[in-house]
């Protein structure tokens, strides 16, 4: 079954023992170039390696292969337009069983083939938050699915954890990382973050990367209540939607500081990205890079781990490309 409270140290350990025959323990690369342009020590954590090309089979794979045969035994169900939707495709492919994937009308044309790849059945709705939990609704009503939320899931968010967990394994006896950057939109990943750094790696300071034009987890923490995301405006699109409860009361109690990056910014780091390390990152991956880039000063002479959280871009829309 899912887990009920906030996964602890042991809740991760044993995530990252069932999942890892069905991910990839992602490198952690540098560039010397970038770190001369920066003047502090950068490590990328490359989930755009992984998996489906996103940290996101590590939460999708965790949440399927904790449920007990009785209990998986009609599939299971989400609402996604994004990596999420093919993350959990795939580890219900991996298991055997259905998944049924509420999609809008309007996702990309990539993004549903991956889906359809891995095999999963697809149902598509209005492009809104409303049609999208309705049609979940009348699905899971018809087919006894199991709602595997993509960031509002304890089980979820262990797994994601172990993407922080394998970062320490690797560097934690070779140099004293002060800061952790990873991405927030529903706050899956930072709250994993916050999580494997109190238990693994105590001294690290934890820091979220958003959007300037989608920075409802920067005010939410400043107000001290969840705000929604309306309206957002940023290339960063697997960054657009808000906090939940059980993220936001993580983050909230552990997170260093969320910092925010304007979009040009983030097309010049996922640029630099591209040119310097020669790898594919999408520009929700970028943005650790930009909120250095935009502050600089914060971080001289620092050792900093970057989660490149994924690689899934269209390549006829790059956000360069008039």
């Amino acid at each position: 079954m899912f887990l009920k409270k906030e996964p602890s140290k042991q809740d991760i350990i044993e995530a990252h023992e069932r999942i890892k025959n069905y991910i990839h323990r992602t490198p952690i690369l540098t560039s010397s170039s970038i770190n001369s342009l920066f003047g502090c020590n950068l490590f990328f954590k490359c989930e755009n390696f992984q998996k489906v090309g996103a940290f996101k089979i590590r939460g999708a794979s965790n949440s399927v292969f904790s449920l007990s045969e009785d209990e998986i035994q009609n599939g299971v169900a989400t609402h996604s337009s994004g990596n999420h939707a093919a993350a959990l495709a795939l580890s219900a492919k991996i298991r055997n069983i259905p998944a049924y994937i509420v999609m809008p009308k309007t996702a990309t044309r990539t993004k549903i083939s991956a889906v359809e790849s891995y095999g999963g059945k697809i149902i598509y709705c209005e492009p809104n938050l409303k049609s999208r939990e309705e049609t979940l609704k009348n699905i899971i009503n018809e087919t006894n699915a199991v709602f595997v939320h993509s960031y509002d899931n304890y089980s979820v968010i262990a797994g994601q954890a172990t993407c922080a967990k394998e970062i320490y394994e690797e560097l934690n006896n070779k140099v004293k990382l002060d800061f952790i950057i990873a991405p927030v939109g529903g706050g899956g990943l930072l709250s994993g973050t916050c999580l494997s750094t109190i238990y693994f790696s105590p001294n690290t300071k934890v820091i979220g990367a958003e959007p300037s034009g989608a920075d409802d987890a920067f005010r939410s923490l400043r107000d001290n209540f969840i705000h929604p995301s309306i309206n957002p405006s940023t290339i960063c699109d697997g960054l657009l939607t808000q906090l939940s409860d059980k993220t936001f009361s993580i983050i909230k109690k552990n997170v260093y500081k969320i910092l925010r990056a304007r979009d040009d910014s983030i097309i010049y780091c996922m640029k630099l990205i591209w040119e310097r390390m020669k790898i594919i990152v999408e520009p929700s991956s970028a943005i650790t890079l930009a909120v250095i880039f935009e502050n600089k000063e914060e971080f001289v002479n620092k050792n900093i781990a970057l989660i490149l959280t994924g690689g899934n871009v269209d390549l006829e829309k790059l956000p360069w490309k008039n």
